[in-house]
């Protein structure tokens, strides 16, 4: 699915490419699941921190099988289950990607869950555990937690031993996080936020708040932190990057920490894949399951950013070639 000017996700044109050759230390990866992501509607934009040439295809995660390995390739072989951050092109038949990037996926675990375990997941374990240090028993506040990212967090949060709290815009969307297992939820569009804080943690202020949203809510959940508390900045899908009061952080103690899942695993890539074999594990074992709430073609990817774009879904989006 074809980019070859920024704009709407209807903008993009199913076509047909020649297979790049490959190159040392490459492989091919015939696609048989991608996720779909927010930052893949800001690439359409123009709008995301990466812009790669024209023409280009979005899909930043797949997984798949390896059908051809390139000169000098030794950890994997023809036949592998894999899954893969490729950035963009992941909307598509196949892949070519450097080796190193490759993660095994073990049987237990199905394609359309490999391709969605990167951004939501691993951005999720990022935030709590690494940047946010998380401790059995804290409280946090979800912003956004009927997304794909949002629902993971709920999901972690839990298998972590907190306590959480899911804010979200629709009571629908929201009682299906509650069965995801969320200890309580709070509409932000006919609730009070700060109000629902205050109740689930008896005054204290939440421990910890992971924020996907930004805009209008970012400023009301910093107000409600809890002393030593930390803010978890992970995206703005308000469209609104917010403005927080500084001296908001001065006079509860609390930390604003930024959540780059993609440049962290490129500067740590050490740390990153024992982290990420720690979640594989838990999908192994059935402790954490992806809520896949469509599946769509690649014909209909258009289709399925459109619905992604109106939050339409509940958990995640993927495209299945195959």
């Amino acid at each position: 699915m074809i980019c070859r000017a920024f704009g709407p996700p209807e903008s993009l044109v199913l076509e047909d490419l020649p297979s790049p050759p490959l190159q040392p230390g490459q492989v091919r990866v015939e696609v048989h699941a991608s996720g779909v992501n927010f930052p893949d509607l800001l690439m359409l934009q123009g709008k995301y921190q990466f812009k790669p040439g024209f023409p280009f295809a979005p899909g930043g995660e797949v997984a798949g099988v390896v059908v051809e390995v390139g000169p000098g390739v030794s950890q994997v072989a023809v036949g592998a289950r894999v899954r893969c951050s490729v950035g963009s092109g992941g909307f598509a038949d196949e892949v070519v990607v450097a080796e190193a990037r490759l993660v095994p996926l073990p049987s237990a675990i199905d394609f359309n869950t490999g391709a969605v375990i990167g951004s939501a997941y691993g951005t999720s374990l990022h935030a709590l555990a690494d940047r946010a240090r998380l401790v059995a028993g804290e409280s946090v506040l979800v912003l956004g937690a009927t997304g794909g990212v949002g629902m993971a967090a709920v999901q972690l949060a839990k298998l972590l031993g907190a306590r959480v709290l899911a804010a979200g815009g629709s009571d629908a969307k929201l009682a299906k996080v509650t069965a995801a297992g969320a200890d309580a939820v709070v509409n932000y569009s006919t609730g009070n936020l700060r109000e629902a804080i205050a109740a689930f943690t008896d005054g204290k202020g939440v421990d910890i708040v992971y924020d996907t949203v930004g805009g209008a809510m970012s400023e009301p959940a910093l107000r409600s932190t809890a002393w030593r508390g930390r803010f978890l900045v992970v995206g703005f899908t308000a469209g609104e990057i917010p403005r927080l009061p500084a001296n908001l952080l001065l006079l509860k103690g609390c930390d604003a920490i930024g959540v780059f899942y993609g440049d962290y695993m490129r500067r740590e890539p050490e740390h990153g894949r024992a982290e990420f074999r720690r979640l594989l594990s838990w999908f192994e074992t059935g402790k954490l399951r992806a809520p896949i709430d469509r599946v769509y073609p690649l014909a209909e990817a258009a289709t399925a950013l459109r619905s992604l774009a109106n939050r339409d879904v509940v958990g995640k989006i993927v495209i299945a070639p195959r």
